[in-house]
């Protein structure tokens, strides 16, 4: 896990920057750089904030209300889509379906396929601002609901977000912008385009960090 987060600090990263339903976040800063191999995707968050929580151990726990990133993600034009949710300390909530009424939980057993590895740096007990980063290697077959053979070339569209719905201020940032009234991430129609350019081969979930491609955003 230590090579795969090293090869994603070479990725310029992507921010977590639009906040549709507040003028600023308090000095949240969130980020992700995004890669694959064809057998897995790789995916690294830098967060910067206020206030750490993570309550929530066990799996499928709704650690959104913890500090929290996640990536919802729609394979091959369809409008249902897969929503990873993570706390700062890897714990994940993972469900499938077509909108927020509808949603499934992925069994426990496919979301312990996803390696994770966190990292956090508190400084003193007073400073203002705590930064973590959590590395994720998320095999293809956690997307259960599809038979992907390879990701390169795959019509895959994206939202990735922070949040903290227990945090003392409570925040939602998103990576495309979301227009809604209220904060509300399961709204496919914005998420953007992920472009996985060619991977050099078709290599195994565990030759991580020889074939790092990787993705962009079009919208």
């Amino acid at each position: 896990m230590q090579l795969v987060s090293s090869e994603l600090d070479k990725l310029a990263p992507e921010r977590i920057e639009n906040t549709p339903w507040s003028a600023h976040e308090n000095g949240t800063i969130a980020s992700f750089a995004m890669a694959h191999n064809n057998a897995c995707i790789f995916l690294k968050y830098y967060v910067t904030e206020q206030a750490i929580q993570a309550k929530y151990r066990n799996t499928n726990d709704p650690v959104y209300k913890d500090t929290c990133v996640e990536l919802f993600i729609a394979f091959e034009g369809e409008t249902a889509y897969y929503n990873l949710e993570f706390n700062c300390l890897g714990t994940c909530l993972a469900e499938f379906g077509s909108d927020r009424q509808t949603r499934r939980l992925l069994p426990a057993e496919t979301i312990a396929k996803i390696r994770r590895m966190a990292s956090l740096r508190a400084g003193h007990e007073n400073a203002p601002l705590k930064t973590w980063q959590l590395t994720l290697v998320i095999p293809t077959d956690v997307f259960s609901e599809h038979a992907l053979a390879k990701l390169e070339a795959t019509q895959v569209r994206a939202n990735f977000y922070k949040c903290g719905d227990e945090l003392p201020i409570p925040h939602y940032m998103t990576w495309t912008a979301v227009e809604a009234p209220a904060p509300d991430f399961h709204l496919p129609e914005y998420f953007g385009r992920i472009n996985f350019m060619e991977a050099p081969y078709h290599p195994t979930e565990h030759s991580t960090g020889l074939c790092f491609s990787s993705a962009s955003k079009t919208l």
